[in-house]
């Protein structure tokens, strides 16, 4: 089949949000997403048969080319016929490294469900929670896709009992998480089933698939499937996906179980948005009304030859092309260029585009993802998190020093694409970091830099970015103003558990709290915060409190302000090494200030609780936390002794082994300091046999023999002087 060019019909069908899918294919990297990809474009008649499986189109980057992998997440919309009826689909492909996996978060705030495609041999992988995770935290609905089911009859020769129990066990294990992550009030209807058609079987490379109203449809059974193979005809093959093919399984699922954004925005706006949803603009919103205000979020950013161009979903209301609009979070207004719709690495030039639709944006200037766009000033979007922080540093310099403004611009639009690389820019010393989700991360940004912005770089040997904390609570200490008229007394301790895991878990975000959110009091106290401290929290700051526990200070509530800026200072540079601050609660207990205003501004306020959180600080029994990698080991048994002797040469430890006759899944956890270079010499200990891959990211207290040394390093590293702590 040629490619067609169905944009006309898509324009058509733009204007009819029931039948518009908003759908992204989420999975484990290698379990077939981008094959998967190529099969459904090929069906809808953009992409020759010929070459659909082997053309990876929707990975149009030179690099996802040479590497095999996808890099970024791609949008395509496409036309599919559902029971004499046409529908649009607005297709997101996105990256199954995890190392990528910032790309799989954004594209989840687009879409309203999620084709999860599992590997038949392999089944859930660690990246396979990780997408499913982030998708179920945006409500996002999830059915099943199990890939390769060809392997398991060429390759491991499985009896029909056999595939059948496989089968089973991996619908289970899916199950299972969206037991775990899902909303209370969908679970019911949002578990995936063999007999609603929520589960389909199939092999992308060989273009067919079987869910189970299909087979009822098409009169193919398992066994069908089971000689066809066994015949050795190609022909046979061949045919099943003329009989089946996966194009018409997947995408009528796509059609039947995914809501449209009329439906899906009745339960995902609360979620997403936290303003009042009985306005008029919430009723909008929750309506996904075409003629109510205009509300969007941006999702992506890249920069081409034309400038910025933003990917965003539109929520509610009309965005046409010459459109005068706030960026609310940027507080200024910018004015349209060009709406278009996307078609791979093309897009197409459309006059407006109306509520529940996924648009490319030209004319947006330092916008980012996650910014909320309107033509009204309104409550922002929830922020987009990614469940895992940057952990890998790397420092980066201009190799010529007149190219030293032009990085400094490109490093902050870098930041702007991708909200999971953070960039810490320091003008007076010139050090410039760059932290990313893993080193394949920080490797493709560098090329980015040089290959796409046109800035020749280099860059250090990976480094840690620890943590400081402590353990327990501090005397009252004083910091005085350098005018020392101002007195602040401050106490620290460590934050209570409840709390830090919520913040952890995106349950609760960044925020200075204000008299009238008394929600988030209740909040604390279903934590288990004492009542009283619960009303004093007055900033919630990357993983850290402030609370102001003072009373009758008749100008507290002009000094405040500029006492949680201090605070945040602190929280980003740590007293023991500069290094992040998290899980410690400061309370701010007493004052004296100067009686005029004059006496008490930012130059005296600031450096006197900076001082007073410091003195406090030191008092506490402060931490270093580092990041810890927990992963996943598949291997054959045979190599069991030397991996384990090499996780734990990378001051590891084994946490669980699930070991058959052949094959071993071993469960470990290992410090990211020591899992550089773990790739290459886990091939060689396995002669290339094993794989492991991510499956958490946490922060554990640093042995307490190694942190003087790890103090000392990083405080050399940063030209700071040496204290002994």
């Amino acid at each position: 089949m040629a490619k067609k060019d169905n944009s006309q019909k898509i324009k058509e069908l733009m204007s009819e949000p029931t039948k518009i899918r908003n759908m992204g294919i989420v999975a484990h990297i290698d379990h077939g997403k981008t094959t998967l990809s190529d099969s459904l474009l090929s069906g809808a008649g953009m992409l020759s048969e010929k070459v659909a499986g082997e053309a990876r189109a929707l990975d149009f980057l030179e690099e996802e080319q040479e590497r095999g992998i996808t890099i970024q997440a791609s949008n395509i919309s496409m036309i599919h016929t559902f029971k004499g009826q046409e529908f649009m689909i607005n297709l997101i492909d996105t990256p199954g490294h995890v190392d990528f996996g910032g790309d799989v978060t954004r594209a989840m705030r687009a879409v309203d469900g999620a084709l999860v495609v599992l590997c038949a041999v392999e089944g859930a992988m660690p990246q396979t929670e990780t997408v499913l995770r982030q998708a179920l935290k945006e409500r996002v609905k999830p059915v099943l896709f199990i890939n390769k089911v060809d392997r398991l009859i060429k390759e491991l020769k499985l009896k029909p009992e056999e595939m059948q129990q496989r089968f089973i066990h991996w619908i289970n294990s899916v199950n299972e998480l969206i037991k775990t992550y899902a909303p209370k009030d969908k679970l019911a209807e949002w578990l995936v089933q063999v007999g609603d058609g929520s589960v389909a079987f199939g092999s992308a490379i060989d273009k067919w698939a079987l869910s189970l109203p299909a087979m009822h449809e098409r009169g193919l059974t398992f066994k069908d499937i089971i000689e066809a193979y066994n015949s050795d005809d190609k022909e046979k093959v061949q045919e099943l996906a003329k009989k089946a093919p996966l194009h018409e399984i997947l995408l009528d699922m796509a059609i039947t179980h995914f809501p449209n954004p009329k439906q899906a925005q009745q339960y995902r706006i609360p979620t997403i948005w936290k303003g009042d949803l009985e306005s008029d603009v919430g009723k909008a919103l929750l309506a996904c009304s075409s003629v109510g205000p205009l509300i969007l979020e941006v999702t992506k950013v890249t920069v081409d030859e034309y400038g910025e161009v933003a990917t965003g979903r539109i929520f509610s209301g009309k965005l046409k092309q010459g459109d005068t609009v706030k960026l609310v979070k940027g507080g200024r207004e910018e004015r349209i260029q060009q709406v278009a719709m996307y078609k791979g690495n093309q897009r197409v030039t459309i006059d407006e585009a109306i509520a529940g639709n996924i648009v490319a944006i030209v004319g947006l200037k330092d916008t980012f993802s996650g910014e909320t766009i309107s033509n009204i000033m309104i409550e922002p979007f929830e922020a987009i998190s990614h469940i895992f922080e940057p952990v890998v540093t790397k420092a980066v310099e201009a190799k010529n020093p007149k190219d030293l403004p032009k990085l400094i611009e490109v490093l902050r639009g870098i930041e702007k694409e991708d909200p999971t690389i953070r960039i810490q820019i320091n003008e007076e010393t010139g050090e410039h970091l760059m932290s990313g989700l893993g080193e394949l991360h920080l490797e493709w940004i560098e090329q980015k830099i040089q290959k796409y912005k046109g800035v020749e770089i280099q860059t250090s040997e990976p480094i840690v970015v620890y943590r400081e904390s402590v353990t327990k609570t501090s005397p009252e200490a004083e910091g005085k103003s350098p005018n020392k008229h101002n007195k602040f007394y401050l106490i620290v301790e460590p934050l209570d558990a409840s709390v830090y895991d919520a913040l952890r878990n995106g349950k609760l975000e960044n925020m200075d709290i204000k008299p009238k959110d008394k929600e988030i009091w209740k909040e604390f106290h279903e934590l288990g915060m004492d009542k009283d401290e619960a009303r004093a929290v007055k900033s919630l700051y990357e993983s850290c409190a402030f609370l102001d526990m003072t009373k009758g200070i008749v100008q507290i509530r002009e000094v405040l302000p500029m006492v949680i800026d201090a605070f945040k200072e602190i929280v980003r540079s740590g007293p023991l090494s500069r290094e992040p601050v998290i899980g410690v609660k400061v309370k701010l207990m007493d004052v004296k200030l100067h009686e005029d205003a004059i006496h008490r501004g930012p130059a005296q306020v600031l450096p006197a609780v900076r001082e007073g959180i410091r003195v406090a600080f030191e008092h506490a029994a402060p931490i270093m936390f580092e990041p810890v990698r927990e992963i996943r080991i598949d291997s054959p048994v045979e190599v069991m002794g030397a991996l384990t002797k090499l996780v734990q040469s990378r001051r590891g430890s084994i946490l669980d082994m699930d070991q058959t006759d052949r094959y071993l899944v071993m469960m470990a956890k290992m410090p990211v300091a020591e899992s550089f270079g773990f790739t290459s010499e886990l091939r060689s200990a396995s002669s290339g046999r094993a794989v492991w891959s991510l499956k958490d990211v946490r922060f554990e207290q640093l042995p307490h023999s190694m942190q003087t040394d790890v103090i000392t390093k990083i405080r050399e590293r940063k030209g700071l002087a040496q204290t002994q702590y």
